[in-house]
C-alpha cells in the first residue's frame, strides 16, 4: 500500500476527511493534492450513530459548542464515495487510507482494498478498537494525542500483541487549531527514544506548515496535514488547514531539506574542493630568501592560499634553512626546505 514510503525521506499525507461530501469536492482536494507532491490522501470513515452519542459535545475553537452527532451526521460520507474517491486518488498516483472509528468502519474499508488503517487520537486508548485492527495485518498510524507515555505503551503493546508490527507512532495536539506553545515537538523525540523499534512522526494541527517542517527537520518519518481548496469553505477543519499553496511550500521544503540534511559524515564537500585550495591560508614568505637562509618569524607569515604547507606546522619551520632560493610571496612546500 505505501508504495510511496521511501526509507530516505518523509512521508507527507494531505487529510482530506472532513473537507468534502460530494466526489466533486474530492477530486478538486485530490488533484490539488496531487499537483502540491503529497505521498497519500487521507479520510475519515465514520458514521454518527456509532461513533457519538447525542448528548456528547464540541466545545474546540474551530467548532464552538456543538452536537457531535449533528456535525458528524452531516459529513459522514457512505461506502460508494469510499470507493469512488479511492480510486480517483489511486488514479493519481497518491497513496490512500482512512481513519476508522468502529469496527464496522474497518470492515467498509477492508472492503475498500485499503492498505493500512490511521487510528486518530480519540481512539488512541481503545484497545479493543486497536486489537480489532492490528489483526488486519495492515500498517497502523497512531496519532496520540491527550496520551500520556505510559497510555501509549499500552497501546502499543496491544497492538503488537496482536502480531502487528506495522506499526508508525504519531506525536498530536488534540487543540483545533494547535496554537505554538502547545506543540511540544521535543514529545515527537521523547517517542523515537522510547520506541526506537517504531517509525515516528507528527500530526499537526496548526494553522501554518511551520510545525511540519519543524517536526521533519527533528527527525519525523511521517506528516500529516489538514489539505483543504479553501480556508473558508463550510466546514470546522477547513480554517486549520494548508490550502494548496501553503501545502507545495510545505512539500518543497522537506524535499530541500532532505537534500541539505547530507550524510552527516564531517568532510570537504564536493564544492569545497577549490574554495579549500584558494581559500585557506599557508605558510607564505613574506621576503626573499636565499638556499641556506634561516627561516624566522619576519620572514614568514600565514597567508592565502592553502596549498602550501599548513599553518599548524608554523613553529616547525621556524628555524629551519631554505633548501633553495624563493621569491617574496612563495607559498612553502616541504620540498622547499633543506
Amino acid at each position: 500500500m505505501f508504495k510511496n514510503f521511501h526509507s530516505d525521506r518523509c512521508y507527507v499525507i494531505a487529510e482530506i476527511g472532513g473537507n468534502f461530501t460530494t466526489l466533486e469536492q474530492a477530486r478538486r482536494l485530490i488533484d490539488e493534492a496531487a499537483g502540491c507532491g503529497v505521498d497519500a490522501v487521507k479520510l475519515q470513515t465514520y458514521r454518527a450513530q456509532t461513533l457519538s452519542s447525542r448528548v456528547a459535545m464540541f466545545d474546540m475553537e474551530n467548532t464552538g459548542v456543538t452536537s457531535q452527532f449533528d456535525l458528524f451526521n452531516k459529513y459522514a460520507i457512505d461506502e460508494k464515495l469510499h470507493h469512488e474517491v479511492f480510486l480517483y486518488a489511486q488514479d493519481k498516483g497518491l497513496d490512500w487510507f482512512s481513519s476508522p472509528s468502529h469496527q464496522s468502519d474497518v470492515d467498509l474499508l477492508e472492503r475498500c482494498g485499503v492498505g493500512a488503517h490511521k487510528i486518530g487520537s480519540d481512539d488512541a486508548v481503545n484497545l479493543p478498537f486497536l486489537r480489532y485492527v492490528a489483526r488486519t495485518g495492515k500498517p497502523i498510524l497512531l496519532s496520540t494525542g491527550m496520551c500520556t507515555l505510559e497510555e501509549v505503551r499500552r497501546s502499543v503493546d496491544a497492538i503488537l500483541g496482536e502480531g502487528n508490527d506495522r506499526l508508525i507512532l504519531l506525536h498530536a495536539i488534540t487543540s483545533y487549531p494547535t496554537h505554538p506553545q502547545h506543540v511540544n515537538l521535543r514529545a515527537m523525540q521523547t517517542l523515537m527514544e522510547t520506541f526506537p523499534q517504531l517509525d515516528v512522526g507528527y500530526s499537526d494541527h496548526t494553522v501554518s506548515p511551520v510545525a511540519s517542517l519543524c517536526a521533519v527537520a527533528m527527525g519525523a518519518r511521517v506528516v500529516e496535514r489538514h489539505f483543504t481548496y479553501d480556508k473558508a469553505a463550510d466546514g470546522p477543519d477547513h480554517m486549520l488547514s494548508a490550502d494548496p499553496a501553503e501545502m507545495k511550500w510545505l512539500v518543497d521544503a522537506i524535499r530541500a531539506f532532505e537534500v541539505m540534511r547530507g550524510n552527516g559524515i564531517k568532510r570537504p564537500a564536493d564544492s569545497e574542493k577549490t574554495t579549500r585550495r584558494n581559500n585557506r591560508k599557508s605558510l607564505v614568505l613574506t621576503q626573499a630568501v636565499r638556499a641556506g637562509d634561516r627561516l624566522t618569524a619576519e620572514s614568514v607569515a600565514i597567508k592565502r592560499p592553502g596549498y602550501g604547507i599548513q599553518p599548524r606546522f608554523y613553529e616547525q619551520v621556524l628555524g629551519r634553512t631554505a633548501g633553495r632560493d624563493l621569491d617574496t610571496d612563495a607559498v612553502l612546500d616541504w620540498s622547499d626546505l633543506a
